[in-house]
């Protein structure tokens, strides 16, 4: 047993005998699938703490010879399958952590030797026998030996891959030359059985092509079909929440929100401390400054702070993803900087419609930070006056509405272009966007024909509060916002809702003037 090489099972042990255990080992069953394959390389990307590291700790447990797990997974769910005893601690497995190399800048020079001598002395360790090689032989070259020479494999199982690209943003030779021995190493070689990498960046590229075109890559924004790995599903969390007596629907509202293809994944770091610690609050978002984003969100691209407007009102922005040049540096439009917050979990992905948002309460907060800070002050006097906004909507005052809806789009006339629909349905999501902890994601239909968008507020599972329907309108009437709201009969919205709802009718004119008629409606 090495440090490298055929490591021990003691890091998954930890992880089974933690407080929270949710059973992830069904991910076994598609890595054993893969051994030996044309598709045996994989690289797996996520956010911080959404649970990398224990994926490649299990990997590592199951697959190495340098340990016996069959106490471990004896229960688990991989048991169930009939390839878990086939390849049970069957498997050579090189496991490499890349942070541990590359621990500050000064190691930017010689972490990549530092891996090949490493990983070399303990294979000289393992296989004794095996000639034609020392320490200073290049591994591609020493892994081809072993393998000519004994007919045996490897597993690799490497983590935190991309750490050179978020540790040296800037160093361009540097990450070149890492892909290149990360390429010199898995391309075209036999010895390979499988390789899994995992990090928080798919694998960067170079023009049109990656530098590393061979993995198969899973991501925030291509899970394919393991989505249900890369954080805890609906169901896990219910179960979790009954066993532990939480309230899930508060669970959902703060830790929900991932979408990886149909699936909602919630954060695994924030449900696993509210089911110790019994209290929701900031988790996930503690273990970073939130610089992170702030960086980001002041960049000064076309249209990103009205993006960012719209989405912290709790709507969605549409996003071609397919642009990213997998970095930290290499931005172009405001699309790049949003598809890299998703990789870091500050953005979730709704492929079917090409939409990105903020997927929940906890990451919400985390961008309420930044507007405290100068260039963002304005949008955070127009969230203040949101909860009176909303009371004075329940309370049926279209006046006041009026006036706290003109007051917030003069405050952001600077991001927004006043007289754009798009503009207004914006300035409503601010203006509501309080209704976050009273209402279900807000039901936006961008505008259709000339100067009018609309938005649907339904409310949360046990909840009293009455629905909202929404119509905007341009050099109209408050009063034809209603009408055409009950023309429309929005059938498709509210058909199966019980309960009551308001008809709010919004119109702003070319000279800026804001008017507004709110009426109740019982459904039907």
């Amino acid at each position: 047993m090495g440090i490298y090489v055929n490591p021990g099972n003691a890091a998954y042990q930890k992880v089974l005998h933690s407080q929270i255990y949710i059973d992830k080992t069904e991910l076994i069953t598609i890595t054993n699938s893969k051994i030996d394959t044309i598709n045996c390389f994989m690289c797996v990307s996520r956010p911080r703490r959404f649970g990398k590291s224990i994926a490649a700790d299990m990997l590592t447990a199951y697959y190495s010879k340098g340990c016996d797990s069959s106490l471990l997974f004896t229960g688990l769910d991989i048991e169930k399958d009939i390839s878990c005893k086939v390849h049970l601690n069957q498997h050579h497995v090189i496991r490499l952590d890349i942070q541990r190399f590359l621990e500050t800048r000064r190691d930017l020079d010689s972490f990549i030797d530092t891996i090949e001598r490493t990983v070399a002395k303990e294979l000289l360790e393992e296989f004794p026998d095996c000639q034609g090689f020392d320490a200073d032989t290049r591994l591609k070259t020493i892994l081809d030996k072993i393998f000519v020479q004994t007919g045996q494999g490897f597993i690799f199982i490497i983590d935190e891959w991309d750490h050179v690209f978020r540790i040296a943003k800037e160093y361009k030779d540097t990450q070149k030359d890492y892909l290149d021995f990360l390429r010199g190493l898995f391309k075209g070689a036999t010895y390979v059985e499988l390789a899994y990498m995992t990090g928080i960046l798919p694998i960067k590229k170079y023009g049109e092509h990656s530098a590393i075109n061979i993995f198969d890559e899973y991501s925030m924004v291509e899970p394919k079909n393991l989505g249900r790995y890369f954080g805890f599903t609906r169901e896990e969390v219910q179960e979790q929440c009954k066993q532990q007596g939480i309230d899930h629907h508060e669970m959902e509202r703060w830790y929900d929100g991932y979408r990886l293809g149909r699936l909602h994944i919630y954060n695994p770091q924030s449900v696993v401390g509210v089911l110790m610690w019994r209290e929701f609050q900031s988790y996930w978002t503690k273990t970073e400054t939130y610089e992170a984003l702030k960086i980001y969100m002041d960049i000064d691209f076309d249209g990103l702070k009205e993006a960012v407007l719209k989405m912290i009102g709790n709507g969605h922005c549409k996003i071609n993803t397919r642009k990213f040049q997998n970095d930290m540096t290499t931005f172009k439009t405001k699309d790049d900087i949003f598809t890299l917050l998703i990789h870091l979990g500050y953005l979730t992905y709704d492929k079917d419609h090409s939409e990105v948002f903020i997927p929940n309460l906890e990451v919400a907060q985390e961008f309420l930070n930044v507007l405290e800070d100068p260039g963002w002050d304005n949008i955070a006097r127009s969230l203040q006056r949101s909860e009176d906004l909303l009371k004075n909507t329940w309370m049926l005052d279209g006046e006041a509405v009026a006036a706290g809806i003109a007051a917030i789009h003069n405050e952001n006339a600077s991001i927004l272009k006043y007289n754009d629909e798009n503009s207004l349905t914006c300035t409503i999501l601010i203006a509501y966007y309080s209704a976050r902890a009273y209402y279900m994601d807000s039901i936006l239909e961008l505008p259709s024909g000339k100067g009018f968008a609309d938005v649907v507020y339904l409310p949360r599972r046990n909840v009293d509060k009455p629905a909202l329907v929404i119509e905007l309108k341009w050099n109209g009437s408050a009063k034809g916002a209603i009408d055409q709201i009950k023309d429309k009969e929005y059938a498709s919205w509210i058909q199966n809702y019980i309960g009551d709802i308001l008809l709010v009718g919004i119109n702003y004119d070319h000279a800026k003037k804001h008017t507004c008629m709110i009426q109740k409606h019982r459904a039907v």
